[in-house]
């Protein structure tokens, strides 16, 4: 049963961490703490009170302060078909037992006085709702079919709680595990531990390095978004227009422009750039700011609300156009590089060093790092499916065509890849993988860590289980208090 509930558990949160959708949701119904008069913890209810409870309200089982009901499992069915998994393999108890732990988590993240952000969580719940907006064509009717709610504040406080739960599990998984480490001589240890016949099988694996060149900016352009700032900070200054109305239909930020360029700031947890904070901290409320640039754009910044740590803000960014001169230079100067490299005038490495405008890769090399792994090497499966398209089809050593790309700062840019090393698929060595095979023993002695704590915590917390759930099989003694 472990095997399966860790399997499950794996499956869901990858799910969770690749969807952008509805990204730190979970999928249970919006569960209140439960009030004094229907604490069951304070009040032992007796045979013929639990019977009519469970009839009215589907009530699965009790957990600390908290409740899940039956129709909190068809929901996590819902969701993850949503997503597109496949649900076949899953179990009503599987599911089930992973609630009860999500709920022994956030239940145990408020007796440690574990503080989450609530402000922080709207703000989650408004890119969620924009996320499901902009694939869904903008209709809220939808997502509110979705979701079984009549009004679009109900399902906000939906919402609101199952973030709020889900970031109270997820927090206490995280206080649990966060000093763990291993040893050198602990990672030995496991890798003996593993019989020979059972060693992981590593995927072929790929470095990649690139080169790449970004079209320069104009100083005329750089100048016409300034002023083109300056001008709405007097419209909205002199003449009493709207911020947020300029935000909403001349921003260049995306992800803020439907909420009329709003950000909610925290003093303490770095949230945007440098620069932008240095900005929005310096400022009175109802102040503007002048226009200022970051690798983003040049942006304007209004304080409305400072509420002690919380800055709530808005801001517009412009991004200066880019001329059909700048492009095609760009564009030439990356196919001489080519044919130099091509040529053998110099190297790759020494390309990237003297003509990549990507600072994060030209002094090593232009050596990409995996950002999941925070080393070199690029497991062929795992590859971003960008990535692997613009490298599927090279030899190691050989030079891609120019390619054009984008990212969040450069709205055009242009590079040059090539494969550095592969490593076929292999079994596990000891010297050759290391760091992954640290990283299987570090994993491993979180799960130990993660089922002792729960085995111990389950023992000292107030769990009813319904009779319907009895039979299931459960990592950890779930049913072991269960004798009343």
């Amino acid at each position: 049963m472990l095997l399966r509930t860790n399997n499950l558990r794996y499956i869901i949160s990858t799910v969770l961490c690749l969807s952008f959708l509805f990204g730190n949701i979970k999928v249970t119904s919006a569960q209140e703490i439960i009030e004094d008069e229907a604490d069951i913890s304070k009040k032992q209810m007796d045979s013929t009170q639990a019977s009519a409870r469970k009839k009215i309200d589907g009530v699965a089982a009790v957990v600390g302060d908290f409740v899940v009901l039956d129709s909190d499992i068809d929901k996590e069915y819902i969701q993850l078909q949503a997503r597109g998994v496949s649900i076949s393999d899953i179990s009503r108890c599987q599911l089930f037992g992973k609630l009860l732990e999500d709920k022994l988590y956030a239940h145990h993240a408020i007796q440690d006085s574990i503080i989450i952000n609530e402000l922080e969580i709207r703000s989650t719940i408004e890119q969620q709702i924009e996320a499901f907006l902009e694939q869904k064509g903008g209709s809220m009717a939808e997502l509110l079919e979705f979701y079984g709610k009549d009004s679009e504040q109900a399902l906000r406080e939906e919402m609101f709680e199952i973030n709020k739960n889900g970031k109270l599990a997820s927090e206490m998984q995280r206080k649990i595990v966060e000093e763990i480490e291993v040893t050198p001589e602990e990672v030995r240890e496991y890798f003996n531990d593993i019989p020979k016949d059972s060693l992981p099988i590593f995927g072929t694996e790929l470095k990649v390095a690139q080169i790449v060149v970004i079209p320069e900016i104009t100083e005329d352009s750089k100048n016409a978004a300034i002023e083109k700032l300056k001008e709405f900070k007097a419209d909205v200054e002199e003449n009493g227009a709207s911020f947020t109305t300029k935000a909403v239909f001349y921003s260049d930020d995306v992800a803020s422009r439907s909420k009329g360029g709003m950000y909610t700031l925290n003093r303490k947890r770095p949230q945007m750039v440098k620069e932008f904070r240095d900005v929005a901290f310096s400022l009175q409320e109802g102040e503007i700011s002048e226009p200022f640039a970051t690798d983003f754009g040049y942006h304007i910044v209004l304080l409305e609300k400072v509420r002690g740590q919380e800055y709530d803000v808005r801001h517009i960014l412009l991004r200066p156009e880019i001329t059909e001169e700048a492009i095609l230079a760009a564009k030439e100067k990356i196919n001489k590089v080519r044919e130099r490299i091509v040529a053998g005038d110099l190297s790759f490495a020494e390309a990237a060093m003297e003509f990549s405008d990507e600072k994060e890769t030209k002094f090593n090399g232009g050596q990409l790092i995996n950002p999941y792994t925070q080393d070199s090497s690029f497991e062929l499966t795992k590859m971003d499916p960008e990535l692997y398209a613009q490298i599927q089809d090279l030899d190691d050593g050989e030079l891609s065509l120019v390619q054009q790309d984008q990212d969040r700062v450069n709205r055009i840019k242009f590079k040059i890849l090539t494969v550095t090393d592969r490593i076929n698929e292999h079994k596990a060595d000891f010297a050759k993988d290391y760091l992954k095979i640290k990283r299987l023993a570090e994993q491993e002695k979180q799960i130990k860590t993660i089922s002792k704590w729960q085995d111990e915590k389950i023992d000292d917390t107030y769990v009813k289980i319904s009779d319907d759930y009895k039979s299931c099989e459960f990592n950890g003694n779930w049913l072991k208090l269960d004798t009343e």
